[in-house]
């Protein structure tokens, strides 16, 4: 009795230095609000609870903290971190501090079935070997006409046609899925020169392809990640339909490369890559590499190509829907647009035809209600990085080794503190300037783009896309959104799928009418 008595005293003092070390612990760094947690289960049921307006949830949060940072504990705490809203902690994480704040294991090991060592996945210099090569490309002028070209070509050939036989039929059309098919097609002929005529296996790529992007983003999501991963193992459920869909994606990207070689053999000894796409500029590029074979080198360009689809497939087409849908909502900034676009070429003329670069530049309105639907619903929502060492960052804010560190670009988009009082009204008129011309903000406050060392190399080819696209469109249909699009109301409660992507949930139905109908 005795010594039960004492063993049972023994365990009572025990627990009592756990909980006091654990409060005196969390009191210490306790400068970092967390949100609601509870033991052994962390933040999971505030999670759960908003899992169907996450980014909404987050923003909320952040958006109520002096410093515009949280810091999250995961689930039986197996994992810690930090999320942050505040362009100061930005600028240290991606710039300033670039070398301790990394993709890291967790990242890598989520999405290697699908983006292997490409560019977006990697560290190190299997980063900066890419990086360089990418760099020196999409900063030539030839890559930058070949793109705008080949942007207009599938839009008079493709899109437009497309468009108008919908339109003639007085058909109700899901806007979202035809942009992702149109900029689907568009990314395979700038990256890879290749028509999906030649390709059999585009539509089963295409489905293989947005499973295996949902798997992923659910694989970040769960609780514990060693569920997916002994899933994985034993080849269950959802992982074994994702190992399937990988199989398709690499049949694919292999089709590709065959196709680039077979072409390269026909023309060898012409190494002039200055007009050709950017697999070809790749090719070209990774010859002094030293590869030990073929299926070694091949393996880096599958690599590549699946990293240029990921980039290109759906994030312009995201940005696209999110715009025609602020657009229906938004009449007087669709009527400014429209005039700006009238006034950059005569009447008489093609407007596609003769729309060129310089008026792409000069069309300050159009650009300005792009980079306000960007602010607002930023195709990638939420990025991610893995400390290296610990560290402090400019708030004051602690970071331990091992901490996962999170921006959302969603919620500073939707910070008073950055962008005032008005922040969750859409306003183009934010981005001009005191003469009305177009200015750019501090890249660590608008962050659409990521920053500092790893910052889009694609950005320009985004924004030529989005405008001839939004430009073609809007100057030959009026667009009219099913359900009433953006307008005012429903801002607070946009319809997003969580996902990788800030996809619209349930697509974008839409009527359209030729300009010439409403004269």
């Amino acid at each position: 009795m005795v010594d039960l008595n004492l063993s049972s005293l023994s365990l009572l003092i025990i627990s009592l230095i756990f909980i006091i070390t654990f409060f005196l612990y969390n009191k210490s760094h306790s400068k970092t609000p967390t949100p609601q947690s509870y033991p052994l289960l962390g933040n999971l049921i505030g999670f759960i609870r908003n899992r169907h307006r996450f980014h909404d949830w987050v923003t909320d949060m952040l958006s109520a903290t002096p410093s515009l940072t949280l810091q999250v504990t995961g689930f039986l705490h197996l994992s810690r971190g930090i999320c942050t809203a505040n362009p100061a902690n930005v600028e240290h994480l991606l710039r300033s501090n670039f070398t301790n704040f990394v993709k890291g294991d967790r990242f890598y090991s989520v999405l290697h079935d699908l983006l292997g060592d490409g560019i977006f996945n990697v560290d190190g210099h299997l980063w900066s070997s890419q990086r360089k090569i990418a760099s020196y490309e999409f900063n030539t002028r030839s890559l930058k006409n070949f793109i705008s070209d080949t942007v207009k070509l599938q839009i008079t050939s493709s899109l437009i046609p497309r468009l108008e036989a919908a339109c003639d039929a007085g058909e109700i059309i899901d806007f979202q899925e035809m942009l992702r098919h149109f900029t689907f097609d568009n990314i395979c002929s700038v990256a890879f020169g290749v028509d999906l005529e030649d390709l059999v296996a585009k539509s089963s790529f295409v489905e293989a392809f947005d499973y295996a992007v949902q798997r992923s983003s659910e694989r970040f999501m769960v609780p514990v990640q060693m569920v997916w991963k002994l899933m994985r193992f034993f080849n269950v459920g959802s992982e074994r339909k994702y190992k399937e869909a990988i199989q398709v994606i690499d049949g694919f990207a292999m089709d590709v490369i065959r196709f680039k070689e077979k072409k390269w053999e026909l023309n060898q000894g012409d190494n002039d890559f200055s007009s050709e796409d950017l697999l070809s500029r790749f090719m070209g590029s990774t010859m002094d590499f030293g590869f030990r074979d073929q299926d070694e080198k091949r393996k880096f360009l599958r690599d590549i190509v699946i990293s240029f689809v990921l980039a290109g497939k759906d994030s312009t087409s995201t940005a696209l829907t999110w715009f025609f849908w602020l657009m229906s909502g938004h009449p007087r900034c669709k009527h400014l647009i429209y005039e700006e676009l009238a006034s950059a070429v005569p009447e008489s003329e093609n407007w596609l035809e003769n729309f060129k670069y310089e008026e792409l530049k000069r069309s300050h309105y159009l650009q300005a209600a792009l980079s306000e639907t960007l602010r607002l619903f930023p195709p990638v929502p939420i990025n991610s990085r893995l400390t290296l060492r610990k560290d402090v960052l400019p708030d004051g804010t602690q970071v331990g080794k091992g901490w996962f560190a999170d921006y959302s670009a969603y919620a500073m988009g939707r910070m008073e503190r950055l962008w005032g009082p008005d922040c969750r009204e859409y306003k183009p008129e934010r981005w001009f300037d005191t003469d009305g011309i177009y200015q750019p903000v501090d890249q660590f406050k608008f962050t659409v783009f990521h920053c500092g060392p790893r910052m889009c190399l694609g950005k320009e080819m985004a924004n030529v896309q989005m405008k001839v696209i939004a430009g073609a469109v809007m100057n030959m249909f009026e667009v009219e959104v099913v359900d009433g699009g953006g307008c005012a109301s429903r801002m607070n409660d946009p319809p997003y799928t969580l996902s990788l992507l800030l996809k619209m949930k349930g697509g974008l139905n839409v009527r359209l009418k030729r300009r010439e109908q409403e004269k």
